[in-house]
């Protein structure tokens, strides 16, 4: 166990290390109104070294968002836009015959990026979402005989289309469950978009975002995340609110256990613990403490629990479910 003497001098170095956040957070409000759930959440699977999967409607920022993100760290931007004509190699990329060398070479997909945006991924067919997940769980892409490491930092950003279903493929909750944390984004506030309108009819949506932090930062930035203190109570917390998921009935949760079809995988335990430090080191803490578990919560489990036919009949959403075992279980 560490001594009180090594969690303060670990905590003035997470404080040092996180130091530039602020200059991060402040370059990208330059361009982002409102939103700041969707951005911290960005920046939180960026330092946990998480995939993100949005749901919101159009026009709510998704891209712009990514896009300022990716600009700000100096980093590489694809979007790729998911159709139900996409082909595999659209992404990883392929062999092209050159005629003139009577030989192949590769072509590299946009794949190949430190941000990529998967824009609608539930329009294209399963074989092209497993191409990408592939590469996500994997951080590698094979082309023809060779296999090639995708650069760090790598982050993907997922989205779909919450009301539109026809023409659609769902993603199977295998895959689904690769994603570190789901995010659903909703309308900004009066006053905020009030502030969009102004922006954009200025044309200052569009002003130049400055590269002020290097791939290099971020990289050194997960290392201290990994570095942030927990202590044994906090990961039991994280365990019983998994657990609760399966087990409700041990946790005298016997109202939810009907609304249930599926708990949390044990990546949502993974998930939980490496978000929960990862927020903790966004807040400038080298421990973390329960609140960090609540505020990231949701987001980590709302994807990895299933719902029975009697909780879709009565409209209950896994947040509902998420919020009665938050309120149960003891806070250490």
């Amino acid at each position: 166990m560490q001594t009180s003497i090594d969690i303060e001098a670990l905590n003035q170095q997470i404080y040092i290390d996180s130091a530039f956040m602020e200059t991060l957070n402040a370059e990208t409000s330059k361009v982002i109104v409102g939103q700041k759930h969707m951005t911290d959440r960005l920046m939180l699977g960026l330092l946990a070294e998480g995939h993100v999967l949005l749901e919101g409607l159009p026009g709510l920022a998704k891209t712009l968002s990514i896009k300022t993100l990716a600009a700000a760290i100096d980093a590489d931007f694809h979007r790729i836009q998911f159709t139900p004509d996409l082909l595999p190699s659209d992404i990883i990329g392929t062999m092209i015959y050159n005629p003139g060398k009577n030989e192949f070479t590769v072509r590299k997909g946009p794949i190949f990026a430190n941000f990529i945006l998967a824009d609608e991924i539930n329009r294209a067919p399963a074989k092209v979402q497993s191409a990408l997940l592939e590469a996500m769980q994997e951080k590698q892409v094979t082309i023809g005989k060779e296999t090639y490491k995708l650069e760090e930092p790598f982050l993907v950003l997922a989205t779909q289309n919450p009301i539109e279903q026809e023409g659609t493929y769902p993603l199977p909750e295998a895959q689904v469950d690769r994603f570190m944390i789901k995010v659903n984004i909703d309308y900004p506030t009066r006053e905020e978009e009030k502030s969009i309108i102004r922006k954009n009819i200025l044309g200052e949506i569009t002003q130049n975002i400055h590269a002020v932090v290097k791939p290099a930062t971020i990289m050194k930035a997960r290392e201290s995340v990994k570095k942030v203190y927990m202590d044994e109570k906090i990961e039991n917390y994280i365990l019983d609110i998994v657990f609760a998921t399966r087990e409700p009935d041990k946790y005298k949760l016997h109202n939810i256990k009907p609304l249930i079809s599926h708990g949390a995988s044990p990546r949502g335990s993974i998930y939980m613990a490496l978000a929960a430090k990862a927020h903790a080191f966004m807040n400038r803490r080298g421990y973390v403490i329960p609140d960090d578990v609540r505020h990231v919560c949701k987001d980590v489990l709302r994807h990895r629990i299933g719902l029975s036919y009697e909780a879709e009949a009565e409209n209950v959403t896994q947040e509902d479910i998420i919020t009665n075992i938050i309120n149960a279980i003891p806070v250490p």
